[in-house]
């Protein structure tokens, strides 16, 4: 009597494992691939029309900020160049007060000259004289300087202006005399002084 597991060769051992897979292990492991490949891959939105309306109205706040942002500047801007002409008007207000100011005791010596009506040539002058150097302290303070070239000084057309070419002994083209003193304010010709030069040679 032949044993039966020699007619029988898939009838093995139970405790030997069956090498070779069967059809429905590879399967199975195919689709758990799948699965895994699948819950890695980033989720897609299922509503576009939500994402784009998302999208817009991120657009719409950032749009906004920036809109804030620049009404913000324009006001700073509009700010300043109000302070700045507040600040020009007060310097140009304030510096013809101080201009006024120098020359009241001038006005105060004046009138007061004038009150004694009994005063004697010698006296009128000297009140002249000390007001005269009143007004020039005054003219100073307030960076306004006398243009009085010497004689002999070269012609200058920025500070100068010439009434009449006279012959004298000394270079040509220098001042000879000044009929009228010309005056600076802030390096500025007020009033240029008025002169006459030598005659060229």
């Amino acid at each position: 009597m032949s044993d039966s597991s020699s007619q029988n060769p898939t009838n093995q051992n139970p405790g030997t494992p069956n090498v070779m897979p069967t059809a429905e292990a590879l399967a199975a492991a195919a689709a758990a691939m799948g699965t895994d490949t699948q819950a890695q891959q980033a989720p897609v939105s299922q509503d576009p029309l939500a994402d784009a309306q998302a999208e817009l109205a991120n657009i719409k706040a950032q749009n906004a900020t920036l809109a804030d942002q620049y009404l913000r500047a324009q006001a700073d801007v509009q700010n300043a160049r109000r302070r700045a002409d507040e600040e020009i008007s007060k310097a140009r207000k304030f510096a013809v007060e101080g201009f006024a100011d120098s020359l009241l005791p001038v006005l105060d010596s004046l009138e007061a000259g004038l009150a004694i009506q009994s005063a004697t040539p010698d006296q009128i002058r000297e009140g002249a004289e000390a007001t005269l150097r009143q007004l020039k302290s005054a003219l100073e303070r307030n960076k306004v300087l006398e243009i009085n070239p010497a004689a002999g000084t070269k012609f200058d057309p920025h500070h100068h202006q010439a009434i009449s070419v006279v012959p004298a002994e000394q270079e040509a083209n220098t001042v000879v005399t000044v009929l009228q003193k010309g005056y600076l304010i802030a390096d500025r010709v007020l009033r240029p002084a008025l002169v006459t030069v030598t005659a060229p040679k």
